[in-house]
């Protein structure tokens, strides 16, 4: 069995939608609840079973990587006081056995390109993806990627991560063609077509890609075949239609809550959605909006 241990996840964006926040920050340090929102996805990917994350970063990044590193200074002194609490939520964030890594995308070449840039720490496995930019709760007892990948299990076949949303806002996404197949929450259904950005009425389901891949290695030969688009980015929509046509992709549709948490209103909504999981801050939240 080919099995998914690696995992790239993006973060060379400028952040512009959260601007001016991100004008010193990167956005995938801003914190959702009690933890960074890059905390929350590696450990989504590693909770689904990933043993090594790929960072694609670029200049000016280096709080990431230095957010999953050890702070010698920092543990010593809250060791020293006693705060053994706040030394536990810092100390060892990812577990010891699980493997970071990062690699430069020097030029912004868009989704395709940073992919690319890890071809050669992913060498001839297949692989995971995760946009850092959307946040996923779950409503199952296990995360939508964990039951994602064990439909790749049972069929090495590529899972791209959907979820229904209304038509009216197709315009604003990767929407997939199910062949107007009916699909159901954790189902995997064949996918015969994706569309980027199609209006409302061209839109060929109610189905829109989520930022969560699991893609087979030969992906990594369509992007170097794809072309740069009118965008200039590379993107990875037209690879993927490219491999459709002699290989097959599966949409997985998550019973999961998403928040993009690139932009303010999803940044909030993540934020109350996990504040409310605390009782104490729940109420504390009732409090403010009542008053």
């Amino acid at each position: 069995m080919n099995k998914i241990t690696k995992a790239i996840i993006p973060v060379a964006g400028l952040g512009t939608r959260m601007l001016p926040a991100t004008k010193a920050i990167p956005k995938e340090l801003l914190p959702v609840f009690d933890k960074p929102i890059i905390q929350h996805v590696v450990e989504e990917a590693i909770n689904s079973g990933i043993k090594e994350i790929i960072f694609v970063t670029r200049s000016g990044k280096e709080a990431i990587e230095n957010h999953f590193d050890v702070n010698y200074e920092l543990e010593h002194r809250l060791d020293k006081k006693g705060k053994k609490k706040i030394l536990g939520s810092i100390k060892n964030v990812i577990p010891k056995e699980i493997k970071i890594s990062s690699v430069r995308q020097e030029n912004a070449l868009g989704l395709g390109h940073a992919i690319l840039c890890a071809k050669h720490l992913i060498g001839n496995e297949s692989f995971a993806v995760f946009l850092p930019d959307e946040l996923l709760i779950s409503k199952s007892a296990k995360n939508s990627f964990f039951l994602m990948m064990k439909a790749w299990n049972e069929t090495e076949e590529g899972q791209i991560m959907v979820e229904k949303i209304s038509k009216i806002n197709s315009d604003r996404y990767g929407m997939v063609d199910l062949n107007k197949k009916v699909i159901v929450k954790n189902e995997s259904k064949k996918i015969f077509k994706l569309v980027e950005k199609p209006s409302s009425i061209k839109s060929p389901s109610n189905c829109r890609v989520v930022g969560r891949y699991i893609l087979p290695n030969q992906v990594m030969s369509y992007l170097q075949k794809t072309k740069i688009g009118k965008d200039g980015e590379i993107q990875l929509t037209d690879a993927l239609d490219s491999l459709l046509k002699s290989s097959s992709l599966n949409a997985f549709l998550t019973d999961s809550e998403i928040f993009d948490c690139g932009e303010k209103k999803g940044f909030i909504g993540a934020n109350i959605a996990l504040a409310k999981q605390d009782s104490s801050m729940k109420k504390y939240m009732e409090k403010i909006i009542n008053n």
